[in-house]
């Protein structure tokens, strides 16, 4: 069935973010074969300065050649593609946002930047400008109705590729728009129905890096974006222990580029040393032990609860702190735009700028930037 038969029937008109992928290919494609009047819109991002080097391993996305395979993909689905210059709001929401945080020492997330400003609501907004009823992505996640009727989003089935975490932002009004086609499959499957419809993609690897700094080095692309200035490397005690080339080049928990030896904090030989501290106005980096990284408060801002209301007080929740971590138990005090995490058990690595985000079993609450640990 074609999309021009499609369209005699009256059902729903969906854009598809298609990334030259397998996910959001394969999302494109379930929704064609379910009957939707399914249009693919690949968004250029950004442009690899012509002397900037290319990993040889680089899997990122939004490169020219990924916009081919796009086009590749929904020429064999038979759906139509345009592709949408998105370069100048990527600028200013994920390459301008990930540099900045950077300098107020603080550790971005660009895939979550990117899915709030771009993938939902640029695309969102472009989308109503072609009479489309819905949007759809890749995501591994799923979006249902609880029994009032509000949204509610859910961990992707494929626990290993559920991508919720990075989805927290999403409103009431973004969640009635959106659909969410692979997230009630296995990566597996998913590639199942790739080599099903014969996409050229099947065996496609899966992005990993930073899409928009090809040659994998970000601190390079951090010296080449800003004007680091060098400072003094402390311990607990404000001692100066060594110095350092700037606090855009560290992030809590970090081993790497310290140069400092247990010696020099007088402690036993062998011991590791991180990064347990970035203090971008007085541009010092602060360093300690496994030990000291361990924290159990958490301090959360511009929060967001996916229902669109904050609790009334506190409540037992999980949480997750970084992409990547696992769940664990703590008590949510919600306090306006913010709110404090309390964690049973101590967490590692506390991380200004990245997301601690809400759970009750496998929905997700809400959640917010982490600002830093509390007492």
């Amino acid at each position: 069935m074609t999309n021009r038969e499609r369209k005699k029937t009256n059902l729903p008109r969906v854009v598809v973010a298609m990334s030259g992928g397998v996910d959001s290919s394969v999302a494109a494609y379930l929704l064609s074969r379910e009957g939707y009047e399914v249009i693919g819109i690949t968004m250029r991002l950004w442009s690899a300065d012509e002397d900037v080097e290319i990993a040889a391993d680089h899997q990122g996305c939004c490169s020219i050649d990924d916009i081919e395979d796009a086009r590749r993909v929904c020429q064999s689905i038979g759906i139509p593609h345009y592709v949408l210059d998105a370069r100048n709001e990527f600028q200013e929401h994920v390459i301008k946002y990930f540099t900045d945080e950077y300098r107020k020492g603080r550790t971005p997330h660009p895939c979550i930047a990117c899915n709030d400003r771009i993938k939902f609501d640029f695309l969102l907004s472009r989308s109503q400008m072609m009479e489309a009823e819905y949007i759809a992505t890749g995501h591994y996640a799923r979006i249902a109705l609880n029994h009032t009727g509000r949204f509610m989003l859910r961990e992707g089935v494929d626990r290993l590729k559920d991508q919720s975490y990075v989805l927290f932002g999403l409103s009431q009004s973004q969640l009635s728009k959106i659909l969410l086609p692979i997230g009630g499959y296995t990566k597996g499957q998913i590639r199942d129905f790739a080599f099903e419809a014969g996409l050229h993609i099947a065996n496609k690897l899966d992005s990993q890096e930073i899409c928009f700094i090809p040659s994998g080095d970000y601190r390079q692309f951090i010296k080449d974006k800003t004007e680091p200035a060098p400072g003094n490397i402390i311990d607990s005690e404000g001692t100066i222990v060594g110095s350092h080339p700037g606090v855009e080049f560290y992030t809590v928990g970090q081993r790497r580029g310290l140069n400092i030896t247990p010696n020099q904090l007088n402690l036993p030989e062998g011991t590791k040393i991180f990064v347990t501290g970035v203090n971008p106005m007085s541009k010092t980096i602060m360093v300690g032990t496994s030990e000291d990284l361990m924290g159990h408060g958490v301090l959360v801002d511009r929060v967001n609860y996916i229902d669109g209301v904050a609790p009334h007080g506190p409540i037992n929740i999980d949480a997750k702190i970084r992409y990547n971590g696992i769940k664990s138990s703590a008590v949510l005090y919600p306090d306006g735009e913010s709110a404090v995490l309390r964690f049973d058990d101590p967490q590692r690595a506390i991380t200004p700028g990245q997301a601690a985000v809400f759970y009750a079993d496998d929905c997700v609450l809400g959640g917010g930037y982490i600002d830093g640990p509390v007492k």
